[in-house]
């Protein structure tokens, strides 16, 4: 990747010197995180439910909301 492309995505308004980078990055975490907590069946990590929990109604309410909307 030349210098100059590396200076364009750090520069960049989404980019990684912003919140609009790192928010969906963390998102995508907390989803591989999902994944690998499939095979536990026996949820030990409450915070880690409640974040899930919480994404997914938001998630669905979103998702109603634009359902109505159409």
């Amino acid at each position: 990747m030349s210098t100059n492309k590396l200076l364009a995505f750090w520069n960049h308004p989404a980019g990684p010197k912003t919140i609009h980078f790192w928010a969906p990055t963390f998102k995508w975490g907390i989803s591989i995180a999902n994944i690998a907590d499939f095979s536990n069946y026996n949820m030990k990590n409450w915070n880690l439910f409640s974040v899930n929990f919480a994404m997914a109604r938001t998630g669905l309410y979103q998702l109603s909301r634009k359902i109505k909307q159409n």
